[in-house]
């Protein structure tokens, strides 16, 4: 009967640790962006409640972002980037966001060597 016991109590105090990893996503999208501002930039942005980890490389312009699927979602960080003034994934830069960035960041009429 101990050993019962003692097997129901493992069993439930894990269930929630297999159940966070399953939680857990990783995805990759495009992000329009110039040089090291906008990565620091889109990278702050992305990093919402339940993101564990972002890094955007400004040579492919692919954001890796790693989530908790259960606090936010792609949707939601991808807007977050949009605001900012970057197109995230399907979603269009905010006009005003845009407006506000470094002119060397503006990526649609702009390179910048930074």
């Amino acid at each position: 009967m101990k050993r019962f016991f003692l097997f129901l109590l493992i069993t439930l105090f894990s269930f929630p640790a297999f159940a966070q990893k399953e939680d857990i996503k990783t995805d990759t999208f495009k992000v329009e962006g110039n040089c090291g501002m906008c990565k620091k930039r889109i990278e702050d942005a992305a990093y919402t409640k339940g993101v564990k980890r972002a890094d955007w490389n400004p040579e492919n312009h692919l954001l890796v972002v790693t989530y908790r699927a259960s606090k936010t979602n792609l949707e939601t960080i991808q807007r977050n980037i949009a605001k900012v003034g970057h197109d995230a994934g399907d979603i269009a830069s905010d006009e005003t966001g845009y407006n506000k960035l470094p002119d060397c960041c503006q990526y649609k009429t702009n390179s910048c060597n930074h």
